[in-house]
């Protein structure tokens, strides 16, 4: 590709976005690329337009841009230094700070927010339910040998799945297991203590160590499995988009939305990633999806690792939103965070835990 060849990309995108119209020639050699002729331009648009870049809707009309056309312009949006602030940003960012509630308020209120600054669908997902620190677990009869697990994270995020226990226990029984786990569990991960949990939660209940095991291992397959919660809003907006006229694409972004584990694999691998993904078309392997765009980025929301992300048509002001979604970001990272961190705790640490209830 010439350079040339990517100026008339980045101006029929650009134009592409602005107005919704297909770009002429014409349009673009007086708008954007002044020192060549409509007839060069058209030439040349008329070649990228086989190299796959454009696409006419009618013949004669100007053209389109295709995802292979947006990724080429999402890459130099991407490459080249941004304004990390948006309109307002200050009115925002003094709100964001001054949310002390929890993480789930938090999150509620920043996809509610990114949703309105960009007129996408916001999700946010907070990572590694077994690495956020427990505050408590409750284990609860439902009667015959159906439990319920209920589980409080930091930041007051709730969790609750039921299981089935190999055979029926006394009440009193569950209620006991739930203090011991809470002895060795409270305030540390999951992923910390589920390796001494066995050994030193079961010393004395060895008449129930069948349920017990069944238990914790239901509890433990639980907070490994489910790896992410999610955060979304701004459904209604996306409806007064012409894109979405079109219910095909409209239920694509309900169906990831509720479904989660296709969007959960690629928060994952924006997490592993440590920065922005931008996701156009057939890069998102959902069904429906191909014609929508997706941006992601890692954050951290009550020191708990987090990813924010937007969800809108191929045609998304991707300078804007990309530039808010980062701002967003920045703003929840300048919350105080806790110095050093815990590692996996140690057994002599579970035992004098023990000690000590």
């Amino acid at each position: 590709m010439t350079e040339r060849q990517l100026s008339i990309i980045l101006a029929v995108v650009y134009e592409y976005i602005k107005t919704g119209e297909p770009a002429g020639s014409r349009t673009i050699t007086k708008k954007y690329i002044k020192g060549l002729s409509p007839a060069t331009i058209r030439n040349e648009m008329a070649d990228l337009e086989e190299m796959g870049y454009f696409y006419q809707p009618h013949t004669s009309s100007g053209r389109l841009p295709t995802a292979k056309a947006y990724r080429v312009y999402v890459d130099s949006v991407t490459a080249r230094a941004r304004s990390r602030s948006s309109r307002g940003a200050e009115a925002w960012r003094r709100e964001l700070m001054g949310r002390r509630s929890g993480i789930e308020d938090l999150l509620n209120y920043v996809t509610n927010l990114l949703s309105r600054l960009t007129n996408c669908v916001a999700v946010a997902a907070v990572s590694g339910l077994d690495s956020m620190e427990i505050w408590h677990i409750d284990l609860m009869p439902l009667g015959g040998t159906n439990v319920l697990a209920l589980i409080v994270l930091k930041g007051g995020l709730v969790h609750h799945t039921e299981f089935t226990l190999p055979c029926e226990v006394e009440p009193g029984l569950l209620e006991e297991l739930s203090r011991r786990i809470n002895t060795i569990a409270c305030e540390h991960s999951w992923s910390e203590v589920h390796d001494v949990l066995y050994q030193y939660v079961l010393g004395g209940l060895e008449e129930a160590e069948t349920a017990c095991r069944a238990a914790i291992s239901d509890v433990d397959r639980f907070l490994t499995e489910q790896n992410y919660r999610f955060f979304s809003s701004g459904a209604k907006h996306i409806l007064s988009l012409p894109h979405f006229q079109a219910l095909s694409r409209l239920q694509a972004v309900l169906t990831l939305l509720e479904q989660e584990k296709p969007l959960a694999s690629m928060v994952e691998q924006c997490r592993q990633a440590s920065d922005l993904r931008v996701s156009l078309g057939d890069e998102n392997e959902t069904d429906g999806m191909q014609e929508s765009a997706m941006i992601l980025i890692p954050a951290r929301a009550c020191q708990q690792k987090a990813v924010l992300g937007l969800i809108g048509p191929l045609r998304m002001d991707y300078e804007r939103s990309i530039s808010v979604l980062e701002a967003v970001a920045d703003a929840l990272g300048d919350e105080a965070e806790e110095p050093g961190g815990r590692g996996r705790l140690r057994k002599e640490d579970a035992l004098n835990a023990q000690e000590k209830k």
